[in-house]
């Protein structure tokens, strides 16, 4: 038997973070599908197609890993790909209370799908996809915090903002 995960997200943008929670997940299972949701309930800089290409060239090397965009409950589509398991990650506290939650909502929904989180590398605990587009946008260097290919999207995305005189948001960081 074939085992499926899928690591669900909404990966605006990729980070290292995520990087190395789908690395070791693609160790785990036979196939890994990095789901990008494309309709959360947050403000994106990226469409879904941008994020799904961003993720796609982050993580070409894992040959067991696909990239796919996805709308509708997760379990729906876990289901759909014939995935056992959804893969999250945590970082810190906060993160287990929301993942306890989407895990029981997810268990009711579809109790043949486990939930599995895995823990995030300290090297990462920092990092979330709020911090890094808040560094970017205000013109930080996000270099240790993503790949090339994501640093430069983001320059774009910052000019892109302050040639249209949209300012930052600031939703994380202070002085």
């Amino acid at each position: 038997m074939k085992h499926v995960a899928i690591y669900p997200g909404t990966f605006d943008p990729i980070h290292f973070g995520h990087i190395d929670i789908a690395v070791r997940a693609a160790s785990i299972f036979d196939e890994l599908v990095v789901a990008i949701y494309d309709r959360p309930a947050k403000q994106l800089l990226f469409s879904a197609k941008e994020r799904s290409e961003l993720a796609q060239q982050a993580l070409v090397d894992l040959p067991n890993v696909r990239v796919t965009a996805y709308s509708g409950l997760t379990v729906e589509f876990a289901s759909e790909v014939g995935a056992q398991a959804i893969v999250r990650g945590l970082r810190a506290t906060n993160d287990f209370e929301l993942e306890y939650q989407m895990a029981l909502i997810n268990r009711k929904l579809a109790p043949e799908i486990e939930f599995i989180c895995l823990m995030t590398r300290q090297d990462y605990a920092f990092l979330s996809s709020s911090v890094v587009k808040e560094v970017a946008l205000l013109g930080g260097d996000v270099n240790s915090m993503v790949p090339p290919h994501v640093a430069s999207m983001l320059e774009i995305k910052r000019r892109e903002r302050e040639k249209n005189h949209q300012p930052a948001p600031v939703v994380s960081l202070r002085d």
